[in-house]
């Protein structure tokens, strides 16, 4: 059986070598994410090496997601025992080290003292601290009350779920960033703190003058971002509930189904999306998950996410590849018993470019339902039709072939999709036969399996899918 919901793993020092990686996709890694709010460039890079090369060795297309840091605010150096803020202290936050008091921290968003108000909660450490701010000098010191307190250590995150802020999401540390990252050819970027589609339009300039064709993922994770939530997700190439910070900068008990609502909404559209954090934390040490992280995992599946993301799990935890393994069983098991996770139709509007496009899709879902097809098989140049299929949630599995490599590895996020690589283009007819002998000889399909092909008519004409062909397998 092949898995339908993606794994998306963070890189990092746990995984660092080439072996690791090889088991990481064998055992069901999909997507690598690069996080650069880590690490260095060279990091990076021998990464994305190391990566490419796994794929070439297991005839694999795992696509690269190079992670941007964003406006993340943290505060400076604190003692290395931590520093206790007790309920009712002052304390002085500054951008300015001149001003530091015992009681205070270094923030690294100068514009902050600015940007806050009186009364605005500031929230330290994931919220563990919250801060109340009672007045503010707008150019270097903000001063605080401490209104739940706990030990501070170094380079926490600051977060604020009261105040607009005055910065892009897309610092000059992103832009340099994202040079590297498009250099590198990666395959999708994700954007932090993004907060409305305005942004999202910005970073898609900035990759075009690079030269760069990667997809953009948007990452839910500001309150900002959930006002606009509809137009952002129509600008995306993609979706990611970053639960972490929104969890922090909106009330918490909002998130599971704002979780459901986004997913919803993307895959309406045929955008994937992506559930993070926190999914199997206690794997960074532990040799198995506790129950309610497999109740997490197998809760995001049902939702129909087209991908479930690890973090630290993989990135600095002791059991990077015993976490994918014990993810895939999760996602095998839900994929085979929960019916209600198939079948979301989408009826195509008649006066939409892609109208045919979209009537062929919509009625090989259908056909595919009636008729409990095997596959569902696409010749794609663009990925539209594999985004578009996948949306409505065949049980059928989607495979799809491309002579564009790069597009391979992007589909490799995107719900049900198997990618291969081919290049001929003798016929139509000559391209499904060709193609039904090479699923049979990689025992994907058997003997009198039915299969549905797309395709277009005369084949020349790639992005303009207009036939489809219901065939078994001899």
């Amino acid at each position: 059986m092949l898995k339908k919901t993606k794994i998306v793993a963070t890189v990092g020092p746990s995984t660092t070598e080439k072996e690791t990686l090889l088991k990481m996709i064998q055992e069901g890694v999909n997507v690598f994410r690069i996080n650069f709010s880590h690490g260095t460039y060279d990091d990076h890079i021998a990464a994305v090496k190391k990566i490419k090369e796994a794929d070439v060795e297991l005839g694999t297309h795992t696509a690269i997601l190079a992670d941007l840091q964003g406006p993340k605010i943290r505060i400076g150096a604190m003692p290395d025992e931590g520093l206790l803020l007790s309920n009712g202290d002052e304390f002085v936050l500054t951008n300015s080290e001149k001003k530091r008091t015992k009681l205070s921290a270094f923030i690294s968003y100068k514009g902050l003292p600015a940007d806050v108000q009186k009364g605005e909660k500031i929230l330290l450490d994931d919220g563990k601290i919250v801060l109340e701010t009672v007045h503010t000098d707008k150019k270097t010191t903000i001063t605080t009350k401490v209104i739940a307190g706990g030990l501070l250590y170094s380079r926490k995150g600051v977060n604020l779920p009261d105040t607009v802020i005055s910065t892009s999401s897309l610092t000059e540390k992103d832009k340099a960033d994202l040079e590297v990252a498009l250099n590198n050819n990666v395959d999708w970027v994700g954007f932090s703190f993004v907060r409305n589609a305005r942004e999202i339009i910005e970073l898609r300039h900035l990759i075009t003058q690079h030269g760069g064709n990667a997809k953009i993922i948007a990452k839910i994770e500001k309150p900002e971002a959930v006002e606009n939530l509809e137009a952002i997700i129509e600008e995306s190439d993609a979706i990611m509930v970053a639960r972490g910070d929104l969890g922090v900068e909106i009330p918490l008990e909002k998130v599971p189904l704002l979780q459901k609502k986004i997913v919803t909404h993307s895959r309406q559209l045929a955008k994937p999306v992506i559930i993070a954090t926190q999914m199997m934390e206690s794997m960074m040490d532990n040799i198995t998950p506790n129950r309610a992280e497999v109740n997490d995992v197998a809760n995001a599946v049902m939702d129909g996410a087209d991908a479930v993301m690890l973090s630290g799990e993989t990135s600095v935890g002791k059991h990077p590849i015993e976490v994918i393994k014990i993810m895939t069983r999760i996602i095998k098991e839900v994929e085979e018993k929960f019916e209600p996770l198939y079948i979301h139709e989408s009826i195509p509007k008649k006066n939409h470019e892609r109208f045919i496009t979209d009537s062929i899709c919509f009625n090989v879902c259908r056909l595919a339902q009636r008729i409990d097809a095997k596959g569902i098989v696409t010749m794609t140049h663009s990925g539209y039709t594999a985004f578009k299929i996948s949306s409505q949630r065949p049980k059928s599995d989607i495979f799809v072939f491309s002579s564009n490599k790069k597009l391979l590895e992007t589909l490799s996020l995107v719900w049900g999709v198997s990618t291969y690589y081919y290049n001929k283009t003798v016929s139509t007819d000559h391209t499904i036969a060709d193609i039904k002998y090479l699923l049979k000889e990689s025992n994907l399909v058997e003997s009198g399996d039915l299969l549905i092909n797309t395709a277009s008519i005369p084949l020349k004409e790639s992005g303009k899918t207009n036939m489809l062909k219901l065939s078994y397998i001899d």
